[in-house]
């Protein structure tokens, strides 16, 4: 089975074709750009960027794969969580495509999309527990198999990559943060500032394992505020310290998390898994802990349309397909 699946719920225009699993062509459009100058993503830029790209994107995407609509036997796009105004572009072009071309259309949470974005090169074991930690979500999910899927915990407030992306503006580096900062973080001491930890107690559901990142980022605030940046070294100081309570954080209760489902394999998904930090320390305190790990390839961490796909593919092979009257949720839940 041929797969177009297309992906549009942030900022990143994005189409991908599957072949009987193989990614025979991914490519995303990003709009950094675009959003640069105002330090974040601007919804009505963004989906206005999307109209312009999805077309070529798209066409782009079967050139690569030397393959034509005639040629797709399936089509897929994401139709929530995210910005309403871009996810109706890629959604309704699918649908298009899907009616005109008389094909099977299967909606997909991008949620799924990242915890199954593992899958796509190598096939990581069921079950595991996912940290699926990006600008828009930090939540832990265990993942039984292909479907199934039980939410342990979820940030109360900011996305870890939010706050990279506002302590990065707190800081007068630009966007997108994550990227920058991580750059920047190298050259500093993680040990220079000792910023707070949040570690929160379980909820009134019980054993729950949240996330908060809003303290962290004020007690960034308020470090710029006192301590102006002076230099260079400082600005790497502030990164690195900031980069590292952002790592302790997410390991802390990820491993907390696997202790209580006796979980062997841990998957860190979504587009601050791109972290050369956090890459690097998860790792190291999963091999400690006596767990396997799984962490897609760069530009499979980011979104991307190649993940859509391996979560359609299963739903399309089986049948299970969604009508064209299927409309874009922002606050879509998994």
């Amino acid at each position: 089975m041929r797969i177009l699946a297309v992906e549009t719920s942030c900022d990143d225009t994005a189409a991908a074709v599957l072949a009987d699993g193989v990614v025979l062509a991914s490519i995303v459009a990003s709009q950094d750009d675009v959003h640069h100058r105002y330090g974040g993503v601007v919804p009505e830029l963004a989906s206005r960027s999307h109209i312009r790209n999805m077309v070529p994107v798209i066409e782009d995407t079967l050139g690569r794969a030397h393959l034509t609509l005639d040629d797709i036997d399936g089509v897929a796009a994401t139709y929530g969580p995210g910005l309403v105004g871009s996810l109706l572009v890629g959604l309704s072009t699918a649908k298009a495509i899907a009616f005109a071309r008389q094909l099977p259309f299967v909606g997909v949470n991008h949620l799924e999309g990242h915890l199954l974005s593992v899958q796509i090169e190598g096939k990581t074991p069921f079950p595991y527990l996912a940290l699926l930690v990006s600008g828009g979500h930090t939540s832990l999910y265990y993942v039984e198999d292909w479907g199934r899927y039980r939410l342990l915990g979820a940030t109360r407030d900011d996305a870890a990559g939010e706050a990279f992306d506002k302590v990065a503006k707190t800081m007068g580096l630009g966007y997108p943060g994550g990227r920058v900062i991580d750059a920047l973080a190298r050259q500093g001491d993680a040990r220079a500032i000792r910023f707070p930890r949040a570690r929160l107690k379980a909820g009134r559901d019980g054993a729950r394992f949240d996330f908060s990142f809003s303290g962290l980022k004020t007690a960034v605030w308020q470090h710029v505020r006192d301590h102006p940046i002076a230099s260079e070294s400082a600005a790497a100081d502030i990164a690195a310290s900031f980069q590292e309570a952002v790592v302790d954080m997410l390991l802390d209760t990820t491993f907390a998390a696997a202790r209580s489902v006796e979980c062997s394999q841990l998957v860190i998904a979504g587009g601050v898994a791109a972290n050369s930090r956090l890459r690097q320390r998860v790792q190291e305190a999963a091999a400690e802990f006596g767990a396997g790990t799984s962490i897609p390839p760069l530009r499979y961490c980011t979104d991307n349309a190649a993940m859509i796909a391996v979560a359609a593919q299963r739903r399309l092979e089986r049948g299970e397909w969604d009508t064209l009257s299927l409309n874009a949720v922002a606050d879509l839940e998994l």
